[in-house]
């Protein structure tokens, strides 16, 4: 289905089942964060999935392509970047699978009803008030600080919305670790799985990946670290395999899934 793009606005390809995405470069564009946040859930068939803050709808889009979940909503409290991500959903033929909707995440609960979703994803934004300055524009201050949502309001937002033995998933800067920790215990959703994200193997890690489920038992595995480039820049051959690039081989490296 053919849309319309706006001043300023782009198509990007998404390399997976020909799906393209809209996006404004002026605005907030999703980045590699989004695409290992869908590479590492583990969602089943026919489940009801939720994205809290979807921006453009990156997440939704690219687990319609790459899992067998029976639905998707992708919850967006920006209403020019809800409008992207509604224009992108039908740019791609895939209304009778995601649903946009515009609102504020704290609200999620509330309008969807509690134990509505199998699984829940979110890319929060990562500052709070004491993290770095907000930048001038509003959308991208919103999109990266905690201005109209914190990480309470995330994790609470998500486990009302699971049904017991949901799964949620986050990605998240690990100087938060503690806190995301003590958060999603005080709301029950019980660490289960994380895996911590190196820019190069020599570097600090700037990204983790976390798994939590509603109600679960107290045990967490953490995954090996993924590493995005090698010595000499290049993507390592884990991050080919999550992209679905040309030139990844069939199976994960080392047989592990993401």
């Amino acid at each position: 289905m053919k849309v319309k793009l706006k001043d300023g606005e782009r198509l990007d390809d998404l390399q997976r089942n020909g799906y393209r995405i809209i996006q404004d470069p002026q605005r907030f564009c999703f980045g590699m964060d989004a695409v290992l946040l869908c590479g590492f859930a583990d969602i089943k068939e026919n489940a009801r999935v939720m994205d809290l803050g979807t921006g453009t709808g990156v997440i939704p889009i690219l687990l319609a392509a790459r899992t067998q979940a029976a639905s998707f909503v992708g919850l967006e409290v920006q209403e020019e970047s809800a409008d992207m991500a509604a224009r992108s959903v039908r740019l791609n033929d895939l209304e009778d699978k995601i649903r946009i909707q515009t609102g504020n995440l704290k609200d999620a609960s509330k309008v969807f009803g509690a134990s509505s979703f199998d699984v829940v994803l979110s890319n929060p934004p990562y500052m709070n008030d004491r993290h770095g300055l907000k930048n001038p524009r509003p959308e991208l201050a919103i999109a990266r600080h905690e201005v109209l949502c914190n990480l309470g309001d995330v994790v609470r937002e998500a486990a009302a919305l699971l049904v017991p033995g949901g799964k949620f998933f986050m990605v998240h800067r690990p100087f938060r670790l503690p806190e995301i920790m003590e958060v999603m215990r005080k709301y029950k959703l019980e660490p289960k799985r994380m895996r911590l994200v190196y820019p190069k193997i020599t570097k600090e890690p700037n990204m983790v990946l976390i798994e939590g489920v509603r109600g679960g038992r107290a045990r967490m595995k953490v995954e090996k670290p993924l590493i995005i480039y090698d010595e000499d820049g290049n993507y390592n051959e884990e991050i080919y395999w999550i992209y679905d690039a040309e030139g990844a081989s069939d199976q994960t490296p080392g047989g592990e899934n993401s």
